[in-house]
């Protein structure tokens, strides 16, 4: 397949995903890779196909004291620079293609041999500093294209229909839209209706959200969107992760970090969070994947600007 967005960075894995000595398969662009971490912590990808007889290493096993991935078919093992293993020696050349990782903050990412375009995003850094990392939540591959379920982050109306009942919402207001290039920041108002205590003990999350939810959104185009909540108990910072797995199928998780002090609060927080996130993540999923093709509008709703400038975007790289 001709590669989407190539130069772009792509977030493909956080390290918890991983498992240690574990091999993972990551799909990218049409290509698929062998990705797995050591017990130190260090992480390797490779081209997922044995170049004895072509056999996917993922199906494979990690040999922890040689740090090899060895091939399910013959037992060959390859190093992590894509070298063949034989009896306690290397061979000098990589004969396996090797795919080059940048990991920061436990955060994978790779440019999948494509010159840069755009720096990784600093936001994540910002994050980091202030947040505390929580878990992996709502990691789906979708049947939809790329750019379909990036509009779809976007989309400031989608929220009324698709995720009204999760969070009950009333009305979604945007007063802020602003972008710098590839960068842009939206401020958003959700307000919600009163929730029963059958509701709350059926979704959690409805006892934690205030009535009125002031969100920030910073996206990073175009892979990232993060958003920026504060509750009565604890603020969050959700960062929703696409990148294209292949032409039909797009890849997604969100990273999930909190500032909550109360540790009795804090194991709270952490599961209704997350499950609210991974439900998100599913609704998403069945409203992309229900979607008939794509036809121009005949109607136009409030900020959709907003989406409109992604689908720019990403049609001008």
């Amino acid at each position: 397949m001709e590669p989407i967005l190539p130069g772009a960075p792509w977030l493909i894995a956080h390290k918890s995903i991983l498992g240690v000595n574990k091999p993972n398969k990551i799909t990218l662009n049409g290509q698929d890779y062998v990705i797995w971490q050591n017990q130190k912590g260090e992480v390797f990808a490779l081209d997922n196909i044995c170049p004895h007889m072509q056999a996917p290493l993922s199906d494979g096993w990690i040999c922890q004291d040689r740090d090899t991935i060895a091939c399910p078919f013959h037992a060959l093992e390859f190093d992590g620079q894509g070298r063949l293993q034989q009896v306690d020696k290397k061979d000098g050349q990589p004969i396996t293609k090797v795919l080059e990782l940048i990991i920061s903050n436990d955060c994978i990412w790779t440019y999948a041999g494509f010159e840069p375009r755009l720096p990784i995003p600093d936001l994540y850094q910002k994050i980091v500093d202030e947040y505390e990392f929580i878990g992996v939540t709502g990691e789906k591959s979708i049947e939809g294209e790329f750019l379909t379920n990036l509009m779809v982050n976007y989309d400031y109306n989608h929220q009324n229909g698709t995720h009204k009942e999760l969070f009950k919402i009333t009305s979604c207001n945007v007063n802020h839209f602003e972008e710098k290039g590839y960068s842009a920041t939206v401020k958003q108002e959700l307000t919600r209706a009163n929730n029963t205590l059958g509701e709350i003990i059926k979704n959690p999350i409805l006892g934690i959200l205030p009535k009125t939810l002031a969100n920030t959104l910073k996206y990073a185009f175009p892979s990232t969107t993060a958003l920026l909540a504060k509750t009565p108990i604890g603020d969050i910072a959700q960062i929703h992760i696409l990148y294209p797995q292949t032409e039909k199928i797009t890849k997604t998780f969100i990273l999930m970090y909190a500032k909550v002090v109360n540790p009795v609060m804090k194991f709270l927080f952490k599961n209704s969070v997350l499950q609210a996130a991974a439900t998100v993540i599913e609704q998403d999923t069945n409203a992309v994947e229900s979607l008939y093709p794509r036809q121009k509008p005949k109607i136009r709703l409030p900020n959709e600007e907003i989406m409109f400038y992604a689908e720019k975007l990403y049609h001008n790289w």
